[in-house]
């Protein structure tokens, strides 16, 4: 894919369709303006301040605007909390709606058609397929993802992050752990 995408990036710029530095500029803010670095503070800011964190439960849109993420893909959102018992995980059947603002682009497996139509069907096992094993007991809700709602998932607090700071706890978030497609890193893991 990588080889692909290079490849078609250079015809379009030798042809004068694409000004390469305008690529590499739009790049750079999905990179690090725009994606999941925003949503990992997002969460690791709902971890440490139990104010916030009910903020973000009651008006996701508000409490993410206040940290300055906010623009198109990222109006209407709804912040869903994994719990051991109960585990969101986020599709959009009919298109691919994402909110961008917090996660960056979207990945081709959200957008493929295989996911979307079987993480309603066989959500147990498409999260098994990422290499996700919840406990029988746990309730799986699968979100749709709407253009009027856009949810972001938080995940559970992993085990030993007690005592971490905002940023060694955004690091252990992941794109798929605020999908529901993945958990949160393990504070080992992160290193």
């Amino acid at each position: 894919m990588d080889l692909r995408v290079r490849a078609l990036e250079t015809v379009l710029a030798e042809k004068g369709y694409v000004d390469p530095a305008a690529l590499d500029a739009l790049v750079d803010t999905y990179q690090t303006k725009v994606g999941p670095r925003n949503g990992a503070k997002v969460v690791a800011r709902a971890w440490t301040d139990p104010a916030f964190r009910e903020w973000l439960l009651g008006d996701a849109t508000a409490a993410i605007g206040s940290l300055g993420f906010s623009g198109r893909q990222g109006e209407h959102m709804v912040a869903v909390e994994n719990t051991p018992s109960r585990h969101h995980l986020v599709v959009c059947t009919l298109c691919s709606c994402y909110p961008w603002p917090v996660l960056g682009l979207p990945p081709t497996w959200y957008k493929s058609a295989p996911y979307r139509s079987r993480v309603v069907r066989d959500p147990r096992g498409v999260l098994a397929e990422f290499g996700v094993t919840l406990p029988e007991g746990t309730e799986i809700r699968v979100l749709d993802s709407t253009a009027e709602i856009r949810y972001l998932v938080i995940p559970q607090r992993p085990a030993g992050s007690q005592g971490l700071g905002e940023e060694a706890l955004a690091a252990l978030v992941t794109r798929d752990s605020m999908i529901g497609a993945g958990l949160a890193l393990a504070p080992t893991a992160a290193r």
